[in-house]
Protein backbone atom coordinates (compact mmCIF):
# COMPACT_ATOMS: atom_id res chain seq x y z
CA UNK A 1 0.00 0.00 0.00
CA UNK A 2 2.38 2.57 0.80
CA UNK A 3 4.47 1.62 -1.74
CA UNK A 4 1.53 2.57 -4.05
CA UNK A 5 0.83 5.19 -2.85
CA UNK A 6 4.57 6.88 -2.97
CA UNK A 7 4.23 5.67 -6.67
CA UNK A 8 1.14 8.11 -6.99
CA UNK A 9 2.59 10.80 -5.68
CA UNK A 10 5.55 10.64 -7.43
CA UNK A 11 3.14 10.43 -10.65
CA UNK A 12 1.08 13.23 -9.50
CA UNK A 13 4.71 15.44 -8.90
CA UNK A 14 5.85 14.38 -12.32
CA UNK A 15 2.67 15.34 -14.34
CA UNK A 16 2.96 19.00 -12.50
CA UNK A 17 6.44 19.37 -13.30
CA UNK A 18 5.48 18.30 -16.86
CA UNK A 19 2.69 21.31 -16.82
CA UNK A 20 4.88 23.82 -15.23
CA UNK A 21 8.16 22.86 -17.32
CA UNK A 22 7.42 22.91 -21.72
CA UNK A 23 10.68 23.12 -24.29
CA UNK A 24 8.79 24.49 -27.08
CA UNK A 25 11.04 24.81 -30.59
CA UNK A 26 11.87 28.58 -31.10
CA UNK A 27 11.06 28.68 -35.07
CA UNK A 28 7.83 26.84 -36.47
CA UNK A 29 9.34 26.81 -40.22
CA UNK A 30 12.76 27.20 -41.49
CA UNK A 31 15.62 28.33 -39.24
CA UNK A 32 16.89 31.57 -40.68
CA UNK A 33 20.03 31.99 -41.08
CA UNK A 34 20.71 27.86 -41.20
CA UNK A 35 22.57 25.98 -43.66
CA UNK A 36 22.28 22.22 -43.94
CA UNK A 37 24.62 20.38 -42.42
CA UNK A 38 25.24 16.76 -40.32
CA UNK A 39 26.23 19.01 -37.27
CA UNK A 40 24.23 17.16 -34.04
CA UNK A 41 23.66 18.63 -31.11
CA UNK A 42 25.74 17.23 -28.02
CA UNK A 43 24.19 17.28 -24.05
CA UNK A 44 26.50 16.56 -21.51
CA UNK A 45 25.55 15.04 -18.17
CA UNK A 46 25.59 18.02 -16.42
CA UNK A 47 22.58 19.33 -18.60
CA UNK A 48 25.42 21.57 -20.81
CA UNK A 49 25.03 21.52 -24.65
CA UNK A 50 27.02 22.51 -27.60
CA UNK A 51 26.48 22.41 -31.32
CA UNK A 52 23.05 23.74 -30.78
CA UNK A 53 21.26 23.87 -34.37
CA UNK A 54 17.47 23.49 -33.03
CA UNK A 55 17.10 26.43 -30.69
CA UNK A 56 14.21 26.49 -28.19
CA UNK A 57 12.92 28.19 -25.21
CA UNK A 58 12.11 25.80 -21.91
CA UNK A 59 8.69 27.32 -20.28
CA UNK A 60 8.88 27.63 -16.30
CA UNK A 61 5.64 29.29 -15.56
CA UNK A 62 4.66 30.25 -11.28
CA UNK A 63 2.31 29.09 -9.68
CA UNK A 64 -0.94 30.88 -9.99
CA UNK A 65 -0.78 32.33 -6.44
CA UNK A 66 2.33 33.88 -7.05
CA UNK A 67 1.86 35.72 -10.57
CA UNK A 68 2.88 38.68 -11.17
CA UNK A 69 3.05 38.97 -14.72
CA UNK A 70 6.75 39.21 -15.09
CA UNK A 71 8.94 37.49 -17.52
CA UNK A 72 12.75 36.89 -18.07
CA UNK A 73 14.24 35.34 -21.22
CA UNK A 74 17.53 33.34 -19.24
CA UNK A 75 20.42 33.26 -21.47
CA UNK A 76 22.92 30.82 -20.21
CA UNK A 77 26.95 31.60 -20.45
CA UNK A 78 29.36 29.41 -22.67
CA UNK A 79 31.84 31.65 -24.19
CA UNK A 80 29.41 31.25 -27.25
CA UNK A 81 30.71 27.43 -27.60
CA UNK A 82 28.23 25.92 -25.20
CA UNK A 83 25.50 26.62 -22.92
CA UNK A 84 25.30 25.92 -19.05
CA UNK A 85 21.93 24.95 -19.38
CA UNK A 86 21.41 24.10 -15.60
CA UNK A 87 23.35 26.59 -13.41
CA UNK A 88 22.99 29.28 -15.37
CA UNK A 89 19.41 28.37 -16.75
CA UNK A 90 17.04 26.15 -15.18
CA UNK A 91 17.86 26.76 -11.86
CA UNK A 92 17.59 30.44 -12.08
CA UNK A 93 14.31 29.69 -13.51
CA UNK A 94 12.98 28.08 -10.55
CA UNK A 95 14.04 31.21 -8.43
CA UNK A 96 12.61 33.43 -10.77
CA UNK A 97 9.25 31.12 -10.29
CA UNK A 98 9.49 31.71 -6.76
CA UNK A 99 9.00 35.34 -7.25
CA UNK A 100 6.29 34.73 -9.17
CA UNK A 101 8.24 36.13 -12.49
CA UNK A 102 7.76 33.50 -15.59
CA UNK A 103 10.98 32.75 -16.96
CA UNK A 104 12.16 31.00 -20.41
CA UNK A 105 15.14 29.40 -20.81
CA UNK A 106 16.86 30.14 -24.32
CA UNK A 107 18.68 27.58 -25.82
CA UNK A 108 20.46 29.51 -28.09
CA UNK A 109 22.33 28.86 -31.75
CA UNK A 110 26.12 28.56 -30.79
CA UNK A 111 27.88 30.77 -33.88
CA UNK A 112 29.52 28.39 -36.72
CA UNK A 113 30.22 28.15 -40.09
CA UNK A 114 29.08 24.86 -40.71
CA UNK A 115 25.36 25.96 -39.18
CA UNK A 116 24.90 29.15 -40.22
CA UNK A 117 25.32 31.44 -43.38
CA UNK A 118 26.21 34.35 -40.89
CA UNK A 119 27.44 33.25 -37.46
CA UNK A 120 27.83 36.91 -36.27
CA UNK A 121 24.01 37.46 -36.13
CA UNK A 122 22.53 33.78 -35.37
CA UNK A 123 22.02 34.40 -31.75
CA UNK A 124 20.61 37.53 -31.98
CA UNK A 125 18.26 36.14 -34.11
CA UNK A 126 17.86 33.33 -31.19
CA UNK A 127 17.08 35.79 -28.78
CA UNK A 128 14.53 38.50 -31.15
CA UNK A 129 12.51 35.34 -31.89
CA UNK A 130 12.37 34.48 -28.25
CA UNK A 131 11.24 38.24 -27.49
CA UNK A 132 8.54 38.04 -30.25
CA UNK A 133 7.37 34.63 -29.25
CA UNK A 134 6.89 35.62 -25.57
CA UNK A 135 4.83 38.79 -26.72
CA UNK A 136 2.52 37.12 -29.07
CA UNK A 137 1.32 34.45 -26.72
CA UNK A 138 1.81 36.68 -23.12
CA UNK A 139 -2.00 36.71 -22.74
CA UNK A 140 -1.90 32.73 -23.24
CA UNK A 141 0.86 32.87 -20.72
CA UNK A 142 -0.57 35.10 -18.25
CA UNK A 143 2.54 37.96 -18.78
CA UNK A 144 2.11 41.41 -18.87
CA UNK A 145 3.88 42.25 -22.42
CA UNK A 146 5.25 45.78 -20.77
CA UNK A 147 7.03 43.53 -18.42
CA UNK A 148 9.55 41.45 -20.53
CA UNK A 149 13.02 41.05 -19.85
CA UNK A 150 16.52 39.72 -20.67
CA UNK A 151 19.20 38.01 -18.39
CA UNK A 152 22.36 36.83 -19.58
CA UNK A 153 25.32 35.33 -17.75
CA UNK A 154 29.17 35.77 -19.73
CA UNK A 155 28.53 35.24 -22.93
CA UNK A 156 24.90 34.88 -22.58
CA UNK A 157 25.28 38.44 -20.64
CA UNK A 158 26.74 39.82 -24.14
CA UNK A 159 23.64 38.39 -26.18
CA UNK A 160 21.33 39.85 -23.73
CA UNK A 161 23.29 43.35 -23.75
CA UNK A 162 23.27 42.95 -27.18
CA UNK A 163 19.27 42.09 -27.31
CA UNK A 164 19.07 45.51 -25.23
CA UNK A 165 21.10 47.72 -28.00
CA UNK A 166 20.10 45.97 -31.14
CA UNK A 167 16.42 45.64 -31.21
CA UNK A 168 15.86 48.35 -33.84
CA UNK A 169 17.79 46.39 -36.24
CA UNK A 170 16.08 43.35 -36.52
CA UNK A 171 17.62 40.38 -37.76
CA UNK A 172 14.16 38.56 -38.07
CA UNK A 173 11.02 38.73 -40.38
CA UNK A 174 8.61 40.44 -38.01
CA UNK A 175 6.16 41.68 -40.43
CA UNK A 176 3.40 42.10 -37.36
CA UNK A 177 6.32 44.73 -35.92
CA UNK A 178 5.89 43.02 -32.65
CA UNK A 179 7.90 45.06 -29.93
CA UNK A 180 12.00 43.49 -29.88
CA UNK A 181 13.13 45.58 -27.20
CA UNK A 182 13.51 44.50 -23.89
CA UNK A 183 11.57 45.79 -20.96
CA UNK A 184 14.94 45.38 -18.52
CA UNK A 185 18.57 43.87 -18.40
CA UNK A 186 20.22 41.67 -15.93
CA UNK A 187 23.81 41.20 -16.82
CA UNK A 188 25.90 38.71 -14.73
CA UNK A 189 29.51 38.50 -14.96
CA UNK A 190 29.04 39.50 -18.44
CA UNK A 191 30.85 40.05 -21.88
CA UNK A 192 30.19 43.31 -23.01
CA UNK A 193 32.97 44.76 -25.26
CA UNK A 194 34.70 42.49 -27.80
CA UNK A 195 37.73 45.03 -28.09
CA UNK A 196 41.03 43.77 -27.72
CA UNK A 197 41.61 45.70 -24.87
CA UNK A 198 39.12 44.69 -21.83
CA UNK A 199 36.74 42.06 -24.05
CA UNK A 200 36.76 38.26 -23.96
CA UNK A 201 39.22 36.36 -26.72
CA UNK A 202 37.13 33.75 -26.19
CA UNK A 203 33.72 35.32 -27.25
CA UNK A 204 35.39 37.41 -29.71
CA UNK A 205 36.66 34.72 -31.98
CA UNK A 206 33.60 32.33 -31.03
CA UNK A 207 31.42 35.18 -32.57
CA UNK A 208 33.46 36.87 -35.29
CA UNK A 209 36.53 34.89 -36.33
CA UNK A 210 39.43 34.61 -36.03
CA UNK A 211 39.97 38.00 -37.67
CA UNK A 212 37.06 40.62 -37.24
CA UNK A 213 36.60 43.70 -39.11
CA UNK A 214 37.38 46.63 -36.87
CA UNK A 215 33.12 47.80 -37.68
CA UNK A 216 31.96 44.22 -36.40
CA UNK A 217 34.42 44.56 -32.86
CA UNK A 218 32.27 47.89 -32.81
CA UNK A 219 29.17 47.30 -34.12
CA UNK A 220 28.86 44.20 -30.84
CA UNK A 221 31.15 46.11 -28.31
CA UNK A 222 27.70 46.90 -26.40
CA UNK A 223 28.89 49.88 -24.70
CA UNK A 224 29.21 51.82 -27.70
CA UNK A 225 25.73 50.50 -28.60
CA UNK A 226 24.10 52.16 -25.64
CA UNK A 227 21.41 55.32 -26.23
CA UNK A 228 17.75 56.83 -24.95
CA UNK A 229 16.36 54.15 -25.33
CA UNK A 230 18.54 51.16 -23.79
CA UNK A 231 16.40 49.52 -21.21
CA UNK A 232 16.88 49.75 -17.35
CA UNK A 233 19.85 47.03 -16.51
CA UNK A 234 21.10 45.61 -13.14
CA UNK A 235 24.82 44.74 -13.56
CA UNK A 236 26.69 42.34 -11.35
CA UNK A 237 30.36 41.45 -11.33
CA UNK A 238 33.80 40.56 -9.37
CA UNK A 239 36.55 42.38 -9.46
CA UNK A 240 38.77 39.39 -9.71
CA UNK A 241 37.30 38.11 -12.72
CA UNK A 242 40.33 36.66 -14.83
CA UNK A 243 37.98 35.22 -17.26
CA UNK A 244 35.77 38.25 -18.14
CA UNK A 245 37.68 41.60 -16.74
CA UNK A 246 35.67 43.56 -14.55
CA UNK A 247 35.98 46.44 -16.59
CA UNK A 248 33.32 45.08 -19.17
CA UNK A 249 30.33 45.74 -16.24
CA UNK A 250 31.95 49.46 -15.52
CA UNK A 251 31.78 51.06 -19.10
CA UNK A 252 28.09 49.25 -19.47
CA UNK A 253 27.62 51.09 -16.27
CA UNK A 254 29.02 54.48 -17.47
CA UNK A 255 27.53 54.28 -20.91
CA UNK A 256 24.00 54.00 -19.02
CA UNK A 257 24.74 56.57 -16.86
CA UNK A 258 25.75 59.18 -19.78
CA UNK A 259 22.29 57.98 -21.44
CA UNK A 260 20.07 58.95 -18.44
CA UNK A 261 19.23 55.29 -18.15
CA UNK A 262 18.51 53.71 -14.73
CA UNK A 263 20.73 51.37 -13.54
CA UNK A 264 22.17 49.01 -10.41
CA UNK A 265 25.92 47.94 -10.35
CA UNK A 266 27.03 45.34 -7.72
CA UNK A 267 30.69 45.02 -7.45
CA UNK A 268 32.44 41.52 -5.21
CA UNK A 269 35.77 41.86 -4.21
CA UNK A 270 36.04 38.36 -4.88
CA UNK A 271 33.59 35.86 -7.03
CA UNK A 272 36.31 35.37 -9.98
CA UNK A 273 34.07 33.61 -12.86
CA UNK A 274 30.97 32.52 -12.15
CA UNK A 275 30.24 33.37 -8.54
CA UNK A 276 31.99 29.03 -7.58
CA UNK A 277 31.77 29.76 -3.84
CA UNK A 278 31.18 33.66 -2.86
CA UNK A 279 28.98 35.52 -3.06
CA UNK A 280 26.61 33.28 -2.50
CA UNK A 281 23.53 32.82 -5.20
CA UNK A 282 20.93 33.95 -2.21
CA UNK A 283 23.36 37.47 -2.20
CA UNK A 284 23.35 38.38 -5.81
CA UNK A 285 19.99 37.10 -6.54
CA UNK A 286 18.55 39.04 -3.38
CA UNK A 287 19.98 42.08 -5.06
CA UNK A 288 18.03 41.05 -8.27
CA UNK A 289 14.98 40.64 -5.98
CA UNK A 290 15.19 44.14 -4.63
CA UNK A 291 16.04 46.06 -7.87
CA UNK A 292 12.78 43.96 -9.28
CA UNK A 293 10.65 44.94 -6.51
CA UNK A 294 12.23 48.94 -6.40
CA UNK A 295 11.72 49.35 -9.93
CA UNK A 296 8.07 47.97 -10.17
CA UNK A 297 8.27 45.19 -11.91
CA UNK A 298 7.10 42.73 -9.81
CA UNK A 299 3.59 44.48 -8.89
CA UNK A 300 1.05 43.04 -10.32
Amino acid sequence: MIRKLLLSGYCCLSALIGLAQQEIPLYTGPIPNAKQSDVHEIKRPDQSVSNVVQPTLTIFLPSKEKVTGAAVIVCPGGGYETLVMKREGFDIADAFNKLGVAAFVLKYRLPSEKTMIDPSIGPLQDAQQALKIIRQRATEWGLDSKRVGIMGFSAGGHLAATAGTHFQQPVIDNPEAVNLRPDFMILIYPVISLSAEIGSAKSRKNLLGKSPKPDQIQRYSNELQVDKATPPTFLTHASDDSKVPVKNSLVFYEALLQNGIPADLHIYQKGEHGFGKTPTFDEWFGRIRHWLTDSGLLTP
